[in-house]
């Protein structure tokens, strides 16, 4: 069992949450995608080996994942989350094109010290931050 089904398993089973084969298969099929990807976009790739599941049941299945801390939403402003991986990931920032939606992950040492530095200058205590940089990628620069 990979460290994400163990952590998967102890998150259902410390909540007192009933296992379910389209929950796992769900699962099984969000962490083989390396990719940002919304409900609908899991809902096409489960559906293709799993017929019988409804939406309603990627919904609920993203739910527990994402509160188990395996995976992340991100909100790109268009009205459909995008859900990432989260453990085993280091953290990112995002950089969003606004025409064409590509995802751009980066990682920049200075802008997390200088986050860091603010908020100890304020007494802030970080607990999760996210960047997103909004504007056009290479291919759709205006």
């Amino acid at each position: 069992m990979t460290g994400e089904f163990s952590i998967y398993q102890d998150y259902i089973k410390k909540n007192s949450i009933k296992n379910s084969k389209p929950r796992e298969k769900v699962l099984e099929i969000f962490l083989s995608a390396e990719k940002h990807l919304t409900i609908y976009d899991l809902y096409d790739l489960v559906k293709k080996e799993y017929p019988e599941i409804g939406q309603a049941t990627i919904y609920r299945a993203m739910k527990v994942i994402c509160d188990s801390g395996l995976a992340d939403a991100i909100d790109i402003g268009d009205g459909a989350k995008r859900f990432e991986h989260k453990y085993g990931h280091k953290h990112h920032d995002h950089l969003i094109c606004i025409k064409c939606g590509r995802i751009i992950e980066v990682r920049n040492d200075v802008i997390e010290e200088l986050q860091e530095k603010m908020c100890k200058k304020y007494g802030f205590k970080i607990t999760d931050h996210k960047l997103q940089i909004f504007g056009y990628c290479k291919d759709c620069k205006v």
